[in-house]
């Protein structure tokens, strides 16, 4: 047995070493012209991506966009431009750990540190006196939970919210399932450490396709994009130290279940129920009787864990008449 182990760390070795030395790939055309429309602002030393779009004349109104895991502010690319044209600033940032930002190692990262980020950025680009419309997804949402939290208890620097709009989030730890790999990077530094090491584009994919409906799946050139946009200053090996918001839910449920379930803030949840993750009806049943202030809309039954991809005018369509509502 011994004997087996040292082949395996053999033959393993040389191939971690030449997956190390295999440089990130191209930006597409596309991720290229993403990249270019945004602008850096600088967080406690660190660059962090966003960009802001004027859109509507005659509005007022900002909407900040924030992102899941593991991809970027990309993620809102299908509908972005008619979000400009209902919206006077549009605005989404790539989280620390993400896309384009730095993605620094060793260190900490927490959900905590991610509003600071929103909050910072909303300093930064002069609107911390403006009520802002939250839209998120998955990490976003509970990142979205923790400045609620915030703004809900008048902390220095908060934002002020308008409107909160969640989609597709694990915001109850008793009613979502991460995927292996999750569970993996996120429970063994020893096996994370590997793991980080040797994913590579096909497992990255694979990894994604189960959250996606059989019939919305990305194409190979999305799925080409969502893995540059991980790889990109080296993203892949800080995926089990990111991966630590799973825990960082559980040990602080009761603050942001409470936000949530006290909030006189308009809510919202757009909802993909072929989600494996959050899955249905356990999920969208506790949603129900716990936040009994919000509205919902089920998307179609084949629609899974990324709707603003896969069904991006059902979910635009949900989202408008939501803030058409109040």
């Amino acid at each position: 047995m011994r004997e087996w182990w040292v082949h395996v760390g053999l033959i393993c070795i040389p191939l971690v070493a030449v997956y190390l030395h295999i440089p990130p790939p191209h930006l597409s055309s596309a991720l290229q012209k993403w990249h270019s429309a945004g602008d850096l602002f600088h967080f406690r030393g660190r660059d962090i991506f966003y960009r802001d779009s004027y859109g509507a004349l005659g509005s007022s109104d900002v909407i900040i966009l924030l992102h899941g895991f593991p991809t970027s502010s990309f993620d809102w690319i299908k509908i972005w431009e008619p979000l400009n044209q209902r919206f006077h600033r549009v605005i989404a940032l790539d989280f620390l750990g993400f896309g384009f930002s730095d993605k620094p190692r060793p260190h900490r990262y927490s959900i905590f540190e991610q509003a600071s980020v929103v909050e910072a950025l909303v300093a930064h680009l002069g609107l911390s006196n403006q009520r802002v419309n939250l839209l998120s997804h998955d990490y976003g949402d509970t990142v979205a939970l923790e400045l609620l939290y915030r703004s809900d208890q008048n902390r220095t620097g908060h934002l002020t919210i308008n409107s909160l709009c969640l989609s597709n989030g694990g915001l109850f730890p008793e009613t979502h399932y991460p995927r292996l790999i999750q569970t993996l990077l996120k429970d063994s530094s020893i096996l994370a450490a590997i793991l980080t090491r040797i994913t590579n584009y096909m497992i990255f994919q694979k990894g994604l396709e189960d959250v996606f409906g059989p019939y919305t799946q990305p194409t190979s050139a999305e799925y080409w994009d969502m893995w540059t946009g991980l790889r990109y200053n080296d993203g892949n090996l800080v995926m089990d130290s990111v991966l630590q918001f799973i825990n960082q839910r559980s040990k602080h449920r009761d603050r942001w279940v409470g936000a949530l379930t006290s909030t006189f803030v308009p809510l919202h949840m757009i909802y993909g129920p072929l989600d494996p993750v959050n899955p249905h009806p356990q999920f969208i049943r506790l949603y129900q009787l716990l936040v009994r202030r919000s509205t919902i809309t089920i998307l179609d039954e084949h629609i899974s864990h990324y709707p603003q991809l896969e069904d991006p005018t059902g979910f635009l369509n949900a989202y408008l008449n939501f803030i058409h509502s109040f």
